[in-house]
């Protein structure tokens, strides 16, 4: 075996975000193979990426044949939903188990399953997404024939193992907004027939790019961001697209951007280009636990909002079971628009917060969020996290809580020194990567911490995601 290989192999366990575990008997013993998306009782096709000795690690190709476990669905299955054919208690119950068992193992921390607390389960489990980007190609890889199509038109979602081929969405993949789904093949079929050609991954040329897409579940509305290259721009009427797009989803289209972008990486973010509101709003409002968010197409909100709530009131409830003295703050660090920060204002308005994110647009979103929703105790700050608790010394003492939700990568080791250098009572720290937070809790348990309780929430059914609530307690 050696990489680049292709072999078919029986997945028979399931590993810490959603990583598929086979295993080989050989001459020299056993040999495990990881593979990611994948579920036990699977046969499966896989391409070799890395070989060590006594492992390998592969990419998911095809499933040959499916678990027991699993059943046929409506929808149509995207490399983004592997698990949409498995019934969500059995998702949810490998991801309890192997969560737990990486935290324990990582943390190093022996009563992590004698300080859970709950599992949250997501309120919706289809249609639950609230953001999609749906990716152009002249290469198609066609569900019907299992053929790589060339000078074609497709317009859906990368091919699984491949950066160059797009499969078209035909029909709803259960993820995202099951009406704009249902019509995103007229979608295609009118870009089409304007005879402008999608982009061509390999030769980095090509006219259509992507589709982004925002919805807020309060109005009903999408928001929209069409991304082109710059090429043969003359020759397209973007204003003909913003009116087809009214007459097939009425009422519902809230704006419609147009990213002109011609950076080859293969990215659909407006800061990659240069972009034009063409018509409606800029942004979309969602509602989340009774407070109101201006949401642009750029800034960080959470993706399952209804199981943001849960996760939310979760972190909320671990906030406020310590009792904050009057002369001390609340800080939420890493805070995004300020969706936490505000949360817990509205929970208590006597208590001082204080939110930190080094995303300037975010934190505008925030402050006008804060002020739309008439909230007066919270001060936002553009700031890198440990940057600003330098220039903010007089803090130092006065903390009393400390909100961390960082991103996937959890927190600088620098960083997360500076936090523990606050001398905060309690943290409670919200990660959509529980690997790493684990690596984090070590650390704050050497610093001395403790784990006192522990949740996770499933904001991502039929994938590998699931967030973790921990509450660290100084002693």
């Amino acid at each position: 075996m050696k990489r680049g290989d292709e072999i078919s192999v029986v997945i028979t366990d399931y590993a810490f975000g959603g990583r598929g575990i086979a295993k080989l008997e050989t001459e020299h013993g056993q040999f495990v193979v990881f593979v990611d998306n994948t579920f036990p009782g699977q046969t499966v096709r896989v391409r070799i990426e890395t070989k060590r000795k006594n492992y390998a690690e592969a990419k998911l190709i095809e499933v040959e044949k499916r678990s027991e476990f699993e059943t046929e669905q409506r929808f149509q299955e995207i490399s983004g939903g592997p698990y949409i054919h498995v019934p969500v208690e059995k998702q949810e119950e490998v991801k309890r188990e192997s969560t737990l068992t990486t935290f324990e193992r990582l943390s190093g921390i022996k009563e992590v399953r004698e300080r859970f607390d709950a599992f949250i389960s997501s309120p919706k489990h289809y249609f639950y997404r609230n953001k999609m980007e749906y990716s152009f190609s002249c290469i198609e890889h066609d569900l019907e024939t299992n053929e790589e199509l060339d000078d074609a038109f497709a317009l859906g979602f990368k091919r699984r193992g491949t950066w160059w081929k797009v499969e078209s969405l035909n029909k709803a993949s259960g993820m995202f907004d099951e009406e704009w789904e249902t019509k995103l093949r007229e979608i295609r079929l009118f870009l089409k027939a304007t005879n402008l050609p999608a982009w061509h991954p390999p030769k980095k040329v090509g006219f259509f790019r992507h589709i982004v897409v925002r919805k807020s579940f309060h109005t009903n509305q999408l928001l929209l961001n069409l991304v082109t290259s710059s090429d043969q721009d003359q020759q397209f009427d973007v204003s003909k697209f913003a009116e087809f797009l009214q007459n097939l989803l009425p009422g519902r289209i809230a704006g419609l951007w147009h990213t002109e972008n011609d950076n080859v990486a293969d990215r659909a973010k407006i800061e990659n280009g240069t972009s034009k509101l063409i018509f409606g709003k800029d942004v979309i409002e969602e509602v989340l636990s009774g407070l109101t968010f201006q949401i642009s197409m750029e800034s960080f909100f959470q993706t399952n909002p209804s199981c943001a709530e849960l996760l939310y009131a979760k972190a909320l409830d671990y906030v406020f079971e310590e009792e904050i003295p009057a002369e001390k703050v609340v800080m939420d660090l890493f805070c995004g628009t300020g969706t936490i920060g505000q949360l817990l204002a509205k929970r208590n308005p006597t208590v001082k917060i204080v939110g930190v994110d080094i995303v300037e647009k975010a934190i505008e979103d925030a402050r006008e969020n804060a002020i739309k929703n008439g909230i007066h105790s919270i001060d936002f700050y553009a700031a890198d996290v440990g940057k600003f608790l330098k220039e903010y010394p007089h803090y130092q003492g006065n903390i009393s809580c400390i909100v961390l939700d960082p991103p996937r990568a959890g927190i600088a080791p620098k960083t997360l020194q500076k936090v523990i250098d606050l001398g905060a009572q309690h943290i409670v720290y919200i990660s959509c990567n529980p690997s790493t937070q684990a690596r984090d809790a070590n650390t704050l348990k050497e610093a001395g911490y403790e784990l006192e309780k522990y949740a996770l929430a499933d904001q991502f059914p039929h994938t590998g995601h699931i967030e973790s609530i921990a509450k660290f307690v100084r002693k």
